[in-house]
This record gives C-alpha cells, sequence and structure tokens, in this order.
C-alpha cells in the first residue's frame, strides 16, 4: 500500500523530487529525472534519520555528502544546490513536530558533514585518476629502457594529454619537465619552472610532515606520498593543490627521479570555506551563529583546570512589538544594529559575540578572571543599548535582559551552560527587563522543574493522573455540613502528590486548564449527584467548583455547564461556581454575562478572596454574585483570644454589608474553635478549614454527614 500523500515517507518522497529538481540539471548522469529521483530517496531518507536521532551523528551526513559523488553530482555547483535543498526543506518536510530550533541547528550540522564527505569523496576519486595516471607514467617509463620510440610516443601522450598537472625533478629537486597542465596552473611558461627547486616551493601553512615525508621520499625510504599543499603563483596569488609525488627509480631499483601529480583545489577549497562560513555565520548580521559558538563553548567548557568562561545571553525587551508594528524590515535593521554595538562590546582576546536566532545574543568571555569581566562585559552590552536607533525616520528605545553564568571550564555542558544563561535571562525579564541577573542553581531548578510540569500536564490529563479531594463546607449556626469545595490534586509519577499552587498557573498559561477545569467540572457534579442519592432530597449537600479567569472568557462555559449537569441529573441549585474578586476587577458586561446566565440558571456565584482585591465595594450591586468567602487574612487573628478588635470590626461591616445585599458569607481557614465561635457571632452563614476537616477523599464528607445526621 502507498504512504498516505500527507504522512511521513509522503512528506519524504515530496523533499526527494524537490531535491532531484534542483540538482538534475548540473548533474553528468544518463538517467532520467524520475529514475534520478530514486537514487535520491534513500539519501534522503538518512538525513530524516540523522536528523530525528537522539545522538547526532555527522558521519550520516559525511556519508551522504560521498554518496553524491557516487552518483556523479560531482559538480560544484550540484553540492551547492544540494545544500540549499537540505536548508530550506529538510526540517520543513522531515521535522515532523520536533523543536524547531534544535532541528535547524542540526541542519545546519548535516549540511556543513555532506560538504566534507562531498570533498573528501572527490578528493578520493581523484586520488585514484592520479594512481592511474602515474601507473601510466611508471609503465611508459618501464617500457622506455626496452623500447624507447614506442615508449616516448605513449609517455608524451599521457604527459601531454593529462588535464591534471604533472612535473618531473631530480633527487636534488631541481625541476626537469612540467606538462602544459601545470603551467597553466602557476601561471608561467616552462623556462620558469627549470630555473626552480622544489624546496623554493615553501608556504607558511604547509604542515609540518609535508617536508617530512618528501625527505623520506628523495631518500628511498618511502614510495610516495599524498599531501594538501599551497603554493604562491608568480603573481602573488595562493594555488591550492592535492599533490601526490611518486619515487622513480631505474631499472636497477635505485631512486633516479620524483614525479609531482597536482591537482588544482582552489575552487573547491573556497567553495568549502564559503559552506563553512555560511554554515558557522548568521546570514543577516554576519556574526557566528548557534553553530560556531557551541563548537566554542565546547572547546572552552573542555579545556584544562584553571580556565574559566562568563557567558551574558541577551534577549530583547519587546522586539515583537517593533516587529508587529513596523515590519520586519524594520525589525532586521534594528538586529544588525544591535549586533554592530555588541561586537563593539567585545573586542579583547577570548570574547566572542553570538546571534543565537531571532532577537536572541550571546557573548563569552574566558579567562582566570572572568567572574569580574563578564559582569564589566554586561555593563558595557546594557550601555551599548542605551542610545536609540534611528529606523524609517523613527527613533527606536532599545532595552534588553540579560542572563550571566560564570564557571570553571569542565562542571557543565555547553547545553547546560546555555540552559542556565536562558532561565536566568527570562528572570530577568520577569523583574521588569533592561536589566542583568547572575545564574541561580536554585531558581534554574525550580524553572527546570516548572517546565517539566507544564510539557508533563497535557499527558498527565490524558493518563487519569489528577484526583479531586473535597473540604467540607460547615454552617456555623447548627454545625451541619452543608457542602464541599472540589480541590484538584496532580499525582505525579515523580513528585508525588502536587498542590494547585503547584500547577494551576501553568494550566492556565498553556490554556489546558480549560479542559481541566471541565474535567474537574464534570467529576465534581457526578460527586454531588451521589451525595443527593445518598441523603435525599431532603438535604442536598452543595458542591464548589472554582473557575479560573481563562475559564470565564471561554466562550463554550455555560453550554459546558449546563451539559454536565444535564447528564449528570443534577439540579443548577446544587452547584457553586467560586470567581477569584481579582478576575472580575474592572469587568465589563460581555465578561460577567456568562455568570449572569448561570445565576439565572440557578447556580449559586460565589466571590472568592474577598477584600484581596481592592475592588470597589459598590460594584458587588453589578455582580451576578450570592456568596462572599471572606478571605483568611481577616481572620486569622481571631484564632486567639481575645481577638483584634479592629479585624472584629472590619468582618463585621462586611458581613452585615454582605446581609444588606442579600449575600450570604463563608470564612476560609478556621483552624480553631475560638474563632469559629467568634465568626458565629459575628454573623457569617458557613466556614470551611482544618478546624473542620482537612481536605480528603468524597467518603471523609459522607462520614462527617452521617456524624451530623445522627449527632
Amino acid at each position: 500500500m502507498s504512504a498516505e500523500p500527507d504522512g511521513p515517507e509522503g512528506r519524504l518522497r515530496r523533499f526527494a523530487t524537490i531535491w532531484s529538481r534542483a540538482v538534475f540539471p548540473v548533474t553528468s548522469t544518463s538517467l532520467t529525472r524520475p529514475e534520478f529521483e530514486e537514487l535520491l530517496l534513500p539519501l534522503a531518507r538518512r538525513l530524516r534519520v540523522a536528523l530525528l536521532a537522539r545522538a547526532f551523528d555527522a558521519e550520516e551526513g559525511r556519508a551522504v555528502g560521498a554518496a553524491l559523488v557516487r552518483v556523479h553530482c560531482t559538480d560544484p555547483e550540484a553540492l551547492s544546490r544540494a545544500l540549499d535543498c537540505v536548508e530550506a526543506y529538510l526540517v520543513l518536510y522531515c521535522g515532523e513536530d520536533g523543536p524547531q530550533e534544535e532541528l535547524r541547528l542540526r541542519s545546519s550540522r548535516l549540511q556543513h558533514a555532506m560538504a566534507a564527505g562531498f570533498a573528501q569523496a572527490l578528493r578520493e576519486r581523484t586520488l585514484g585518476e592520479q594512481e592511474a595516471i602515474a601507473r601510466a607514467a611508471l609503465q611508459a617509463q618501464g617500457v622506455v629502457a626496452q623500447a624507447l620510440h614506442a615508449s616516448e610516443a605513449r609517455f608524451r601522450a599521457v604527459f601531454e594529454g593529462a588535464a591534471i598537472g604533472i612535473g618531473i625533478a631530480d633527487l636534488d629537486g631541481n625541476v626537469l619537465q612540467v606538462n602544459g597542465a601545470l603551467q597553466r596552473m602557476f601561471g608561467g611558461g616552462e623556462g620558469a619552472f627549470r630555473a626552480r627547486n622544489v624546496k623554493d616551493w615553501t608556504h607558511a601553512e604547509d604542515a609540518p610532515q609535508v617536508w617530512k615525508l618528501y625527505d623520506e621520499l628523495v631518500r628511498g625510504e618511502r614510495e610516495h606520498y599524498h599531501v594538501e599543499k599551497a603554493f604562491y603563483r608568480p603573481d602573488g596569488t595562493v594555488l591550492w593543490t592535492n599533490l601526490t609525488v611518486s619515487l622513480l627509480r631505474d631499472a636497477d631499483g635505485r631512486p633516479q627521479y620524483q614525479l609531482a601529480l597536482m591537482e588544482d583545489t582552489t575552487e573547491r577549497r573556497l567553495l568549502n570555506l564559503r559552506l563553512r562560513y555560511e554554515a558557522t555565520h548568521d546570514a543577516l548580521t554576519g556574526l557566528p551563529n548557534r553553530t560556531l559558538f557551541f563548537e566554542r563553548l565546547e572547546k572552552v567548557l573542555a579545556a584544562g583546570e584553571g580556565q574559566r568562561f562568563g557567558l551574558c545571553y541577551l534577549d530583547l525587551d519587546g522586539f515583537k512589538t517593533i516587529n508587529d508594528s513596523l515590519g520586519h524590515a524594520a525589525g532586521d535593521r534594528l538586529l544588525v544594529e544591535v549586533a554592530d554595538r555588541l561586537q563593539s562590546c567585545a573586542t579583547a582576546p577570548g570574547e566572542m559575540v553570538a546571534r543565537l536566532g531571532g532577537d536572541e545574543f550571546v557573548a563569552l568571555t574566558t579567562g582566570p578572571n572572568a567572574r569580574h569581566e563578564v559582569d564589566e562585559l554586561a555593563a558595557r552590552i546594557m550601555n551599548a543599548l542605551l542610545a536609540p536607533v534611528r529606523i524609517e525616520g523613527r527613533e527606536l528605545t532599545v532595552r534588553g535582559s540579560i542572563g550571566i553564568v560564570e564557571g570553571a571550564a569542565g562542571e557543565r555542558s555547553a547545553a547546560e551552560v546555555l540552559r542556565s544563561a536562558d532561565i536566568t535571562m527570562y528572570r530577568a525579564k520577569s523583574a521588569g527587563g533592561n536589566r542583568f541577573e547572575l545564574a541561580d542553581p536554585e531558581a534554574d531548578a525550580r524553572a527546570i522543574t516548572r517546565h517539566g510540569l507544564t510539557t508533563a500536564l497535557p499527558a498527565a490529563l490524558e493518563r487519569g493522573e489528577f484526583f479531586i479531594e473535597y473540604q467540607p463546607l460547615v454552617h456555623l449556626g447548627d454545625g451541619s455540613v452543608r457542602g464541599a469545595e472540589a480541590l484538584v490534586r496532580w499525582l505525579h509519577p515523580q513528585h508525588g502528590v502536587l498542590g494547585p499552587d503547584r500547577f494551576i498557573p501553568l494550566a492556565e498559561h498553556t490554556g489546558l486548564i480549560v479542559p481541566l477545569g471541565r474535567w474537574v467540572l464534570e467529576q465534581s457534579v457526578r460527586q454531588a449527584r451521589d451525595w443527593c442519592e445518598r441523603y435525599g432530597d431532603g438535604a442536598p449537600l452543595r458542591i464548589n467548583v472554582n473557575l479560573s479567569p481563562c475559564q470565564l472568557t471561554h466562550p463554550g462555559l455555560v453550554q459546558d455547564t449546563v451539559d454536565i449537569l444535564e447528564r449528570a441529573g443534577v439540579t443548577p441549585q446544587a452547584l457553586c461556581l467560586e470567581v477569584t474578586e481579582s478576575a472580575l476587577i474592572g469587568a465589563d458586561d460581555d465578561l460577567l454575562k456568562p455568570l449572569r446566565r448561570l445565576a439565572e440558571m440557578g447556580v449559586d456565584i460565589a466571590l472568592d478572596d474577598f477584600g484581596t482585591g481592592y475592588s470597589n465595594l459598590a460594584n458587588l450591586r453589578r455582580l451576578p454574585v450570592s456568596v462572599l468567602k471572606l478571605d483568611r487574612s481577616f481572620t486569622q487573628s481571631m484564632q486567639q483570644f481575645p481577638a483584634d478588635p479592629v479585624d472584629l470590626k472590619i468582618v463585621e461591616g462586611i458581613v452585615s454589608l454582605a446581609h444588606s445585599l442579600d449575600l450570604a458569607v463563608t470564612v476560609e481557614g478556621v483552624e480553631t474553635g475560638a474563632q469559629a465561635e467568634q465568626l458565629r457571632i459575628l454573623g457569617c452563614d458557613t466556614a470551611q478549614g482544618w478546624y473542620y476537616a482537612r481536605p480528603g477523599p468524597p467518603e471523609r464528607l459522607h462520614q462527617l454527614a452521617l456524624v451530623d445526621a445522627t449527632g
């Protein structure tokens, strides 16, 4: 069965099609384009596997580059087009749902590996051709000794017709003969070579072993050697070659001549340098990119004992606003200006600035005094950002948040260092931005845990890791149990039972609070039905469920509530929805409309944490609430006798106001009998707290209700 057009195999096939269309026009092959595409398909599959693998393997990229040579994609333009195709489409069609920034980084490294594998395979192919020519030359020289005229013609044909440069010198290094290809490579006539000695062709970038190998060859200790070597042309330019030097012996086996075969690799080297630069530098700003920065950081962290480093992780504040209001072109000009300023801040030895992507930059400093120098570097960066940037006639203020990490080499990996810097930068941004903060291991650990909980939330809901505990609501007049508040808990596989303060803010941030809140409401209403069936309609127990601000603005709130009540067969009067006072401060009619509809149906609305939101008490008249839940901060002093008279007056006033508006008053955090008695005297209606019971399973509420009923 063929793969689905939108499945992984279908997307892989589209990537191979695009690749073949880009490369086929510059490939020397007798195949048709569809046949050529079939050759590229397994190579595309290898790239996808390497892109998605747990650990990066550069060998896969090198193997794909080498395979391009084997399918006759030997033109440098073919490599350039292949790399452009991988850069543009590999992550798009083969990245699936992985982290895009990491996938783009891995794609860049794969491109570099492909270029290296391509160059190596092309070099080996050329060396093979050189060996064949060398054998032909040796064979021709041997035939000279046996049949001079026939061999001379044959050797001359090979010597002059070869596309690579060939030169012959004696064992003292005096050049005896060169072919036309070698003359063209150096840009001089044969006479210019006869006046030269091999040892005159030294170059500043010669590897140390080049001349050691040469000496061994002319002494007869080796038969040949292969090196990459640079030469100066007469005009001062540099010629890069793959050089093969072989020893020619006479009929008695004594060393007699040396034969040099040269392949001009200058253009290929320039292509590799360009590819390397493009793979390691940001196209917009010219700064080193994430790939090169990671290489540098890994080298620094792998340095010996005593080496220290300091890293500044910069993120511009409000950059998205500039992009959205002035356009991406203006945003790009701003990034270029910021990059220039950052470069001017990091000019000392051991300092480096890079762009990681978007509006994120890093600055690195190394040395024994890195602890002090990184603080100075951060201060220079903040100072460099002070001056406004003029773009399209506007003056833009540049602000940035910096996270600083400093430490000794060898203690952490590059990924750990960058993660700590990233976390610290966001801590600086959360503190108002336009500042820098130092890394704090404890804060890092909390942030990592918070991130882990955030990513685990969706699966936790699917796996049923959440459960609900219930805290009874007790009538202060007669001590009877009137209902319970539903409190959600998370049974985390590693962290154990987590309270709502640990994960509700994360659920609100990610939007998961809507399905989680719907689940809590559904479970709680079912529990209310079970209580109704136990006690009958004569003494219904009401269930209180908290609503977050995100749920209030969700368009399906009213319909979801109605559907849940109808499916459970529970009347709206058995449900009370709690909304924090702060969520309703300044609420307009659109926000209050769903609450009014629910109140009109008979659902009670409780104003939770009343007294902490600094709201206007006059607003109570327009809010569709029937219950005030007084914050525990007002009643804590009542745990001891005598209570604070000021608190007593405040509570008394709130209760009087609430009752005048026909609102019931519930008090949270009741922990002592004296507190409960005082609140009863003040006229509060219901209370909850550890004095009555801690949150627990629904069976505990059943036991309390039985005691109340029999007691």
